[in-house]
């Protein structure tokens, strides 16, 4: 077996790869229906847990993947392989593991890295009985990142006024602009909705009842997307109390958005604010593992053409299949030299994580 053999072609494969390695492990799994959509063949969909270690532990390591669909193949992948090759197999006695597969599953499935309502789950976690922020910046460039055609004179002027921007702006502006989260236009990207999305509220069930009373909890959200190709970016993604000890259990390299060392924009209404939310009684140790993949204008390109294409156009076209392969690409590159970083660099990490927990 190789290690290209964790990963998976579909979210079904891949789910099916998950649970089997769990059975292999006499694991249970709680698989969490999503019941307000389904997969792109049909089939249901579903966020699937499993735990390793006591029910009662005070250290508590969470591994999630897909918060952003598409980019579950990756973090799938890396969870299914630790599975198979008996990672966890020797925990202390007050440390589990949690193993979150497909936090959006209707993503995964569809290749989307939006949920079911085109909500972008990591500007989603907020407390929406508040004023929801405005973002004049996204509101400058919306018609431009969601034209009326694809393969038309719309399209070409807005990326021409595009173009014009990231000029006169430069790229960083440009990529704040759009990925800093908005909740003004549903029909828009990075999208935040205005309430509470089904995986907000399962999530938050999940960490309610398998971390509510832990002492120390870390998290390893894994995605795709930013950065150099096949390199794991460490972005610290918590509260800033919990920097000076991330940036000690990971050897100092973790970056900040926040601190401008990061390649992404600062953001809000992230997961692992809710995590910690359920979490109350624990220091808290919140990183996201970045994957690079292609470069970040093609990476944006890919999520404008599938936004366009869920509200303008037909999946089923010629277009639409080139345009479904595109976002594929983006944030899954289906290579050999490209798992085995992914395998090398996220083992790794996760070993780290669980020294840290030792020494709490």
């Amino acid at each position: 077996m190789t290690i290209s053999d964790f990963f998976s072609a579909t979210y079904q494969e891949a789910r099916t790869k998950f649970i089997n390695a769990c059975e292999k492990r006499s694991l249970t799994v709680q698989s969490h229906l999503n019941d307000r959509a389904k997969g792109a063949m049909g089939e249901d969909l579903y966020m699937d847990v499993a735990r390793i270690g006591p029910k009662n532990a005070k250290n508590i390591l969470i591994i999630s993947s897909a918060t952003h669909g598409g980019e579950g193949f990756c973090g799938s992948g890396l969870q299914v392989g630790m599975l198979r090759e008996n990672f966890f197999i020797d925990l202390p006695n007050d440390t589990a593991i949690l193993l979150i597969h497909a936090i959006n599953p209707y993503g995964f499935s569809h290749i989307r890295r939006v949920n079911e309502d085109n909500i972008d789950l990591n500007r989603n976690f907020r407390d929406f009985s508040k004023e929801l922020p405005d973002n004049p910046a996204y509101r400058e460039v919306h018609d431009w990142i969601v034209p009326k055609d694809w393969n038309g004179p719309a399209h070409a002027e807005a990326d021409k006024a595009i173009e014009n921007y990231i000029n006169e702006r430069g790229m960083p502006t440009y990529q704040a602009a759009v990925t800093r989260g908005q909740h003004i236009k549903n029909d828009g990207i990075f999208y935040g909705g205005i309430e509470a999305s089904w995986t907000n509220l399962t999530l938050r069930k999940v960490i309610k009842e398998h971390a509510s009373e832990t002492l120390n909890l870390a998290t390893l959200d894994i995605h795709t997307g930013l950065g150099p190709y096949g390199y794991g970016e460490l972005i610290y993604v918590g509260n800033d109390a919990g920097i000076p000890r991330a940036m000690e259990w990971y050897d100092g390299e973790v970056t900040s958005p926040a601190a401008g060392t990061s390649s992404s924009a600062v953001v809000e209404g992230t997961i692992d604010g809710g995590i910690c939310e359920m979490a109350p009684k624990a220091t808290h140790t919140c990183v996201a593992i970045e994957y690079g993949t292609v470069p970040l204008r093609d990476v944006l390109q890919s999520l404008r053409a599938d936004n366009w294409l869920y509200i303008h156009g037909d999946v089923k076209s010629e277009l639409g299949q080139q345009i479904k392969k595109d976002v594929r690409n983006a944030f899954y590159c289906d290579a050999d030299d490209w798992k085995q970083m992914i395998w090398d660099r996220g083992t790794s990490v996760t070993l780290k994580a669980l020294k840290g927990l030792s020494e709490a």
